[in-house]
């Protein structure tokens, strides 16, 4: 049985280096690639396939992209396998991707040989946690001294897309939400992180994994 898989990644030396891992293996083929998340939902209405493996952050999508495009795209295709690439280090998103429907989680610092691994886990219907993530989540559990600071799903996705150069306007209509409501989920997410200015936001945003 060969996999069929869709990529999803806005840097091209990304995916085309990602293809030509999984194509090595024989019972792998990449049936398409996208270069961003509305390529992405496009290709998975058109192309049959098994699995996709998409970035978690695509700026610049003319769609939605982090977590309310892995929702989305569970919601359209309820079997399909979702495995998600990222350097994302912040416990609390990496639950929340797992939480809202991805099958598979891959750090991108870990070794892509595990990447065949998880397509051929994900397509018996189980789920895939790369080594470095399992890692992450544990450590955020294992009490106060080693716990690091998680956000919501809503205020992490309001910090990264202000980092990628959104306003708090264009966030609130992203989100169909309030100027009020978006400011004031900025503010609570700078709180927790203890950042001061909108340049900490965009640095936290970058060790963090939020664009990657």
């Amino acid at each position: 049985m060969t996999i069929g898989i869709l990529l999803a990644d806005d840097h091209p030396i990304v995916s085309d280096a990602v293809r030509q891992l999984l194509e090595r293996e024989s019972d792998l083929r990449v049936v398409g690639i996208a270069r961003s998340a509305r390529e992405l939902l496009d290709l998975a209405a058109q192309t049959p396939c098994d699995i996709v493996v998409t970035d978690f952050s695509m700026p610049g999508s003319e769609s939605v992209d982090g977590i309310p495009l892995i929702a989305m795209l569970r919601r359209r295709w309820p079997h399909l396998g979702i495995i998600v690439l990222t350097m994302i280090s912040n416990p609390g998103v990496l639950q929340s991707i797992i939480d809202v429907g991805a099958d598979g989680l891959i750090n991108k610092s870990d070794a892509m040989s595990e990447l065949a691994l998880a397509v051929r886990v994900v397509t018996r219907d189980q789920r895939y946690i790369s080594h470095a993530t399992r890692e992450l989540l544990a450590k955020a559990v294992a009490g106060p001294a080693t716990q690091t600071v998680s956000l919501s799903p809503r205020e992490a996705e309001v910090i990264r897309l202000f980092a990628s150069g959104k306003t708090v306007t264009d966030i609130a209509k992203h989100f169909n939400r309030s100027v009020k409501t978006i400011s004031t989920q900025k503010l609570e997410a700078m709180a927790k992180l203890g950042l001061k200015s909108d340049i900490e936001i965009y640095s936290y945003a970058r060790e963090s994994g939020l664009l990657s």
